[in-house]
């Protein structure tokens, strides 16, 4: 969800707080400096920082074997205030994938991304400030994007650290503002330090690396947070400094299926009837379903969507970041690339499922239904079946359903690893986190494994999601 629910623990859990406690038994030294404020909302920071400050430059380490021009050795590393600053080619040569369609991932995009700052969802005034990463060679031809946020707060990021910021209070210390990698609002795993195809892009790699963390000692705020990173990023940043973090989700995996049928086979009898007698409940209310994508999605379409959106967050207590203006950008810039799967009753919209359509993947993203209505296992039909029915339809690999909701498990949605990297700068901190994260992975893998031991699929499917 884009809006920012208060968290409620999975029932397998304790409350994941890293509180005054924990950091005593880490035998942290408490500073004595003085505490001005502590700021958790979107419009306030706590300090006055420069801008987007000039970086590096910094040296490729490549040898003339490796690249058909030796000449480039330097790179200049600069900080965007906004991803308008460049162009929407500069950004996408780096953000996708030249060597295959499927790695396409739409919350990469230019597209996405300028859309959330030119319709004012990521923007200063939520707390979510502009500061992208750009390297350039020594002619300005671009090597590579980071894209990057100035934060005064932890709301939209879907990786959990309050108690963190509870416990830099408690110790006279700011934990905000902080620097956030991620794509604001959405809990999607995929590259986050964005390099051109290039013979030395592992080279390109590392000195964005080192320019994020540049830039976050030049701020000289408390930390950097890399979220939903690639597994490969993932175990490249541990070597250079980040503290290592996982997390959970539930994905659906297309195994060779041509119909919904073929995936009900794969299931135990007993939960093939159920998601049988769940869909049944769907005609009897008199609803009717529909996928649309591209100019299918009306501006009607948007503005209901719109009403329905708000009306989840309102009942969930949490905070609205997406406008109106959002839903109907990015329905005109993604095109195709937008599947809006609506539900209909006497040809009213009363609920509808936001997805994004990926090189190989179906990304759920946000849902909601009119006011003050219930339909039962609406919700199910629209976010789960019918992607699943999509995927099948546009032979995608997977369908990830966003985060949270064990409920899912059942329906087919198996849990999956998530990362994130966390570069603390403060060592006493540093080593208590780090000692957290340690017994927190540890709990994480046993309740994945426990998770999947209980799934809904036959015996001999389910070997193939053994966890260790």
């Amino acid at each position: 969800m884009a809006a920012s629910a208060a968290l409620h623990p999975s029932r397998f859990f304790a409350s994941p707080r890293v509180g005054k406690s924990f950091f005593r038994q880490q035998n942290l030294r408490k500073n004595p400096i003085k505490v001005y404020a502590i700021f958790w909302g979107p419009k306030k920071a706590s300090q006055s920082l420069v801008l987007s400050p000039s970086l590096g430059p910094y040296t490729l380490t490549v040898s003339s074997s490796e690249v058909q021009n030796p000449q480039i050795e330097k790179v200049s590393v600069s900080v965007l205030s906004s991803i308008l600053e460049i162009s929407q080619n500069d950004w996408d040569l780096c953000a996708n994938d030249p060597t295959g369609e499927e790695e396409f991932n739409p919350f990469l995009s230019y597209a996405f991304l300028s859309s959330l700052e030119e319709t004012r969802c990521s923007v200063k005034e939520t707390g979510w400030i502009p500061q992208h990463i750009v390297a350039r060679d020594q002619n300005e031809n671009i090597l590579g994007v980071v894209p990057l946020y100035l934060k005064s707060h932890s709301y939209g990021e879907f990786v959990f650290d309050h108690s963190w910021a509870d416990a830099y209070y408690n110790y006279g210390y700011n934990y905000y503002p902080k620097l956030q990698c991620s794509v604001p609002f959405t809990p999607v795993t995929g590259q986050r330090i964005l390099v051109r195809n290039l013979p030395f892009k592992d080279q390109v790699f590392d000195v964005l690396v080192e320019a994020l963390k540049d830039l976050t000692a030049k701020f000289e705020i408390s930390s950097l947070h890399i979220t939903f990173p690639s597994e490969t990023e993932w175990h490249k940043l541990k070597n250079k400094g980040f503290l290592q973090r996982i997390g959970m989700q539930y994905h659906w995996r297309n195994r060779n299926y041509q119909h919904f049928d073929d995936f009900l086979m794969d299931l135990k009898q007993s939960k093939r009837k159920n998601i049988r007698q769940e869909r049944k409940k769907i005609p009897a209310q008199n609803l009717k379903m529909k996928r649309l994508q591209g100019d299918d999605i009306t501006a009607k379409h948007w503005d209901s969507f719109y009403s329905f959106y708000r009306n989840t967050t309102d009942n969930k207590w949490g905070r609205v970041f997406l406008t109106r203006e959002f839903f109907h950008t990015i329905g005109e810039r993604l095109g195709d690339k937008v599947m809006l799967i609506t539900a209909e009753q006497d040809d009213q919209l009363v609920a509808g499922a936001l997805n994004l359509v990926g090189g190989d993947t179906l990304f759920g993203r946000l849902w909601g239904c009119l006011p003050d209505s219930y339909f039962p296992n609406l919700h199910f039909e629209a976010c789960y079946y019918q992607a699943i029915e999509a995927a099948i339809e546009l032979k995608l690999s997977k369908v990830e359903a966003g985060a949270q909701g064990e409920h899912k498990i059942q329906r087919g949605y198996l849990p999956v690893t998530t990362y994130s990297s966390h570069y603390i700068m403060d060592e006493g901190f540093r080593k208590a986190i780090d000692s957290f994260l340690l017994n927190e992975t540890v709990q994480m893998k046993h309740v994945m494994k426990v998770l999947c031991e209980s799934g809904p699929f036959k015996e001999e499917i389910m070997k193939e999601h053994q966890f260790d």
